[in-house]
């Protein structure tokens, strides 16, 4: 049977437990299977003996993240940074954790804009400047920051996509379609592209046109919940009760509590109140 390398790091370290790399060696190991407290405890001992190793404390710093820990994290990729300033991953990573962990959008830039010094043709760090600058609704930022994304990676379905919702949120309603047209070129039976039409269509009052997409929606995903009751709003809002009830009924099968609350209570099935089948499917569920 061939002898662990996990067990091999451990012996190194019995004998000689002032040894560097046997300690980061052995949280390596610890890392790679899972096991962080004790991944985080062999970089300090790792740094204990050699405070100026730049991949301890990146590493230190990866542990930290996916413990929750974002400010330590942060911290940790701080000390990498002063030994390496033009290390790329170490920019990236702390621009994530301040990017998702934290929701610290000027500070994610900042360091995200320092990954791109080092490899000035990244997609991702070039992407999450977009992300940034879009969660921080700031769109026409996140807008030329997306195009510059696209420039490295033309056809890209994320960069697209978010760039329609960017123009979605900002209230251009036409080119945010035209940007969800161009994501399902790229990739056809996406269910959130459709979804996000519906929306639009259902926001400027164009029912038939919303209707529609839910149904292509449905077509991806029939089990969301989502399409089935904003397609009940749309057909109600045309005119399409018994269709409107169909929509709702799917949409209560799925979540009953959600959507029985809902519908007692949105003015637009005000009118289903004294319908028969209305009043017997809320029966049913309350």
């Amino acid at each position: 049977m061939a002898r662990s390398p996990f067990l091999t790091v451990f012996n190194t370290l019995e004998c000689r437990p002032d040894n560097y790399q046997g300690w980061y060696q052995q949280a390596n190991a610890l890392s790679d299977q899972g096991r962080y407290p004790e991944a985080l405890m062999s970089y300090e001992r790792a740094l204990h003996y050699y405070p100026q190793d730049y991949w301890s404390w990146y590493k230190r710093g990866v542990i930290l993240e996916n413990l929750g820990q974002h400010e330590a994290a942060i911290a940790s990729y701080d000390n990498a940074l002063k030994i390496d300033p033009q290390n790329y991953w170490a920019w990236y990573d702390q621009g994530y954790v301040y990017l998702e962990g934290l929701k610290k959008y000027e500070e994610a830039i900042t360091c995200f804009e320092k990954a791109l010094l080092t490899l000035p043709n990244d997609y991702w760090a070039n992407y999450r400047i977009a992300e940034a600058y879009r969660l921080w609704g700031k769109y026409s930022q996140a807008l030329r920051a997306f195009d510059q994304t696209l420039a490295v990676r033309p056809d890209d379905y994320w960069a697209t996509y978010r760039r329609a919702d960017c123009l979605r949120h900002w209230g251009r309603f036409a080119d945010a379609l035209r940007n969800y047209q161009q994501a399902l070129v790229i990739k056809p039976k996406d269910y959130w592209s459709w979804y996000q039409q519906g929306q639009i269509f259902q926001t400027i009052g164009r029912f038939n046109q919303a209707i529609a997409c839910y149904k292509k929606a449905l077509a991806i995903n029939p089990e969301d919940d989502y399409a089935w009751y904003d397609q009940a709003l749309c057909q109600m809002a045309a005119g399409h009760w018994e269709i409107a009830v169909d929509c709702l009924e799917k949409a209560i099968a799925l979540f009953p509590d959600t959507y029985t609350n809902l519908a007692t209570t949105e003015p637009l099935f005000a009118p289903l109140q004294q319908y028969p089948r209305f009043k017997l499917l809320m029966t049913e569920y309350l």
